[in-house]
């Protein structure tokens, strides 16, 4: 059956899209479309503070772009011999957290140890933080996007963790968002299931998923990768018919497989 994935592809990589490929030794025909598209700010500002590590506690990543913007910020003033002398050795002897195995795998090319890659939410990675951390350290440093939920932030800041924020990307629609739907829709036909990976993909997407599945929207299986995108999905009143039991290719196919038997 066809399933369709509203997220961009795993760029960088050989071979198929683990997404895809869990989809495919399932028996189903996954397709992809880029939802987001993020511009990076306050890139100056995140290049001095990667360089004041005596400054900080740590380091909180809970989104790959997050870690993108580092990578760029040490490339654009060829500063990675720098960091790969310094620099990450003295991030090294601080927590490293980080939500979910693909933003672990970026961190760790950037030559960081992290910690946290199972706890899959903002509520858990939050929960683990508070659990490590004194409240008399110096503040944890959190490079975030525009949309970044509160979850994390409150939850630390109730408990006297120190936190300081940097916004390094800010979020908006994909410009051909709209166009790539009708065109998926238009050929393809209305999808036995969709998947949503964030609340800002459902905020985006659903208007004109409604408009071209029109009387047959209900008859679409709506997948989440987690609780927090299942949440924004069933706030729009649609039935979410499986969440992913973590945020990984294999947990969401496993999920949408089952709902498609």
């Amino acid at each position: 059956m066809r399933v369709l994935l509203l997220k961009e592809p795993k760029d960088g990589e050989s071979g198929p899209d683990p997404y895809i490929k869990e989809l495919e030794s399932r028996g189903h025909k996954g397709t992809l479309l880029p939802v987001l598209s993020f511009k990076f700010v306050s890139l100056n500002t995140l290049t001095d503070k990667l360089f004041q590590p005596e400054k900080y506690g740590g380091l909180i990543f809970t989104s790959p772009r997050a870690v993108e913007a580092v990578r760029m910020c040490l490339e654009a003033d060829e500063r990675r011999e720098e960091w790969d002398k310094a620099a990450k050795d003295k991030w090294n002897t601080k927590s490293i957290y980080v939500v979910g195995k693909a933003t672990a795998s970026l961190v760790q090319n950037l030559g960081l140890n992290p910690l946290g890659e199972d706890t899959g939410t903002a509520e858990v990675l939050s929960r683990l933080i508070i659990e490590r951390e004194a409240t008399n350290i110096p503040p944890l440093f959190f490079p975030c996007g525009s949309i970044k939920r509160e979850v994390l932030p409150t939850a630390l800041r109730e408990n006297g963790v120190p936190l300081e924020t940097l916004t390094v990307y800010q979020t908006a629609e994909h410009p051909d968002l709209e166009k790539n739907l009708k065109n998926y829709f238009t050929e393809q036909g209305i999808p036995a299931s969709i998947a949503f990976f964030s609340p800002s993909g459902v905020k985006f997407c659903l208007e004109v998923v409604r408009r071209l599945s029109a009387e047959q929207l209900t008859q679409i299986k709506f997948a989440a990768i987690g609780p927090t995108t299942q949440h924004a999905i069933a706030a729009e009143g649609l039935c979410v018919s499986c969440t992913a039991e973590k945020p990984t290719a294999e947990h969401l196919a496993i999920a949408i497989a089952k709902t498609l038997q």
